[in-house]
């Protein structure tokens, strides 16, 4: 039995669901480790490339993540964490960690993960500062309205400085940050964090590889001084001038999307980790309304809907199911139940319903708005379809990103063809690449359309361990798409160095050599169709 709306309000207070956007080797496949073991979901965290014995992360299940030490794909992890400063009989929060891929070529991927979360960690490098990928998936969190708290990790290894870090951010996104936790010791030297609105030093004492949660020691102001010296004299220097120049946390203003709240970290070392958990309880947004496509609004306390994400197989080979993740929009989900298909309007029932970590998966019984649920054998759904039970809904769909990267795919033996259209065709209704397909290629040799040309090297990998058949890809002289239709195809396709192709939902895409062929067509034929799709940067 469904529970009521006030029960539903209860639990949507409860969560916080986020994801954590990056460029490749920031440290966030770490971090997600390091927030499972505060919370007490694992007992010892494991980095990729830490020391000898270490395990890779529990959040990473395709061999080539493994090997290569990225994250390609997605996955979501739940977990409860009850605050240091919580009332005794008080409730735990409710976190839903929606991971995102760790290589600029799975943008699109991440693009689709933000449509499923109501706050971003931004985490940047200490070294580094701000790097082409994060500065991309800020302005995706920018334009969908996403608040994000920034992270400055690795501040165990020598880097830059604080006020220099900040002050790029500010001048790069223009999004001023308010610092909640400042660095004591420079990068390199990390020795603890000064509070900034407990005015209170948390030092931090080490661990064995990093392996367990790292011991906090809280002291006040003037046994800081005592124990730090100068370095905390500094620390609270230039938290000081930053306050006076207006930068301290405002809640308005950080869910308004116009400040950002920032900590400094160590994930590998477990420091800072708790103050992260805890900041985004306090202050990240609960699950709220969504417009749906006809611009009503979808009360959390509406009945059940949910949006799907992401499509992915091949995660537990013994089972070779298919999971299609949703995000629980409103209402409350119950196992069994029996939904609607907005996009086909045929109904769709719930009876195998996981949560899903790696390969580790959990029977879900009952989700409510925020969780992330995965079907298994969704072979009806892909990315952007709308589940709903009562009134009709349908939210928006999910754009999906001008590809840059072309390609026809082949298998080596034509006696497996048909475990060849099985796999690519999956492939395709996953999101892995775009698939297109012309008369003059025909159905033996599919093109696909990606955004990075890694995206062809996880289907090569994936239709061997999964489908058995050895690929072959051969990359095309093409690295500009544009929207077109019925009326201009005739005329494109007489074009030299321009091929048109149908997308598998319909869309009829026209591929050019390059953006001066492109030019060059516009001007000789401006009554042509020819219209840009969503960039990777947008």
């Amino acid at each position: 039995m469904s529970s009521s709306a006030s029960t539903i309000a209860d639990e949507v207070a409860r969560r916080r669901t986020f994801a954590i956007i990056s460029h490749p080797d920031a440290g966030k496949s770490t971090m997600t480790e390091a927030l499972a073991l505060h919370a007490r979901v694992i007992n010892e965290a494991g980095a990729i490339h830490g020391k000898a014995g270490r395990k890779s992360t529990v959040s990473d299940w395709m061999e080539m993540e493994k090997a290569r030490g990225i994250s390609v794909s997605s996955t979501a992890l739940q977990f409860n964490y009850t605050p240091s400063g919580a009332a005794e009989g008080d409730e735990p929060a409710v976190i839903n960690l929606v991971d995102t891929p760790g290589h600029a070529d799975f943008s699109e991927d991440t693009y689709r993960v933000l449509t499923a979360v109501d706050a971003a960690v931004m985490l940047i490098d200490a070294a580094k500062g701000l790097e082409p990928q994060t500065l991309k998936l800020f302005q995706v969190c920018r334009h969908r309205g996403i608040p994000v708290i920034t992270v400055i990790n690795k501040w165990d290894r020598p880097g830059r400085t604080p006020l220099e870090l900040l002050d790029e951010i500010s001048e790069r996104i223009g999004l001023t940050p308010t610092p909640l936790f400042w660095p004591v010791g420079i990068a390199g030297d990390f020795r603890g964090l000064r509070d900034v609105r407990k005015d209170e030093y948390v030092h931090f004492t080490r661990t064995a590889g990093g392996a367990k949660i790292a011991p906090e020691e809280h002291l006040s102001t003037d046994d800081a001084l005592d124990r730090e010296g100068d370095v905390w004299a500094e620390a609270v220097e230039e938290t000081e001038l930053m306050t006076e120049m207006g930068q301290g946390h405002d809640q308005e203003m950080f869910l308004a999307g116009q400040t950002s709240p920032v900590i400094f970290t160590s994930a590998i070392l477990n420091f800072g980790v708790r103050q992260l958990l805890e900041a985004l309880v306090e202050l990240a947004p609960a699950p709220h309304a969504r417009a749906a496509v006809d611009e009503s609004e979808r009360e959390v306390t509406d009945p059940f809907s949910a949006v799907v994400f992401k499509v992915q197989a091949g995660m537990d080979a013994a089972h070779r199911d298919r999971l299609a993740f949703m995000r629980i929009v409103s209402g409350e989900f119950e196992r069994g139940m029996v939904v609607q298909h907005a996009q086909t309007g045929k109904p769709f029932a719930t009876k195998y319903a996981m949560t899903v970590v790696g390969r580790d998966r959990e029977t879900v019984e009952t989700a409510y708005p925020g969780d992330v649920v995965g079907l298994v054998n969704a072979n009806a759904l892909a990315p952007g379809d709308t589940l709903y039970d009562g009134a009709k809904v349908q939210f928006p769909p999910i754009p999906s990103f001008a590809p840059e990267h072309f390609a026809v795919v082949r298998a080596d033996s034509a006696g497996k063809y048909k475990q060849f259209r099985k796999g690519i065709e999956q492939l395709g209704t996953e999101g892995v690449v775009q698939l297109l397909r012309n008369d003059v290629r025909g159905d033996a040799s599919p093109v696909m359309a990606a955004v990075g040309p890694m995206q062809f090297e996880v289907v090569v990998a994936r239709m061997k361990t999964e489908f058995n058949v050895a690929a072959q890809v051969e990359h095309l002289g093409y690295s500009v798409a544009r929207r077109t239709d019925a009326a201009s195809a005739d005329e494109l396709n007489r074009q030299r160095g321009v091929e048109v192709f149908e997308r598998t939902d319909g869309a009829l895409l026209a591929l050019f050599s390059d953006k001066w062929r492109l030019q060059y067509i516009e001007k000789e034929h401006p009554d042509l169709t020819l219209e840009p799709l969503v960039a990777a940067a947008d």
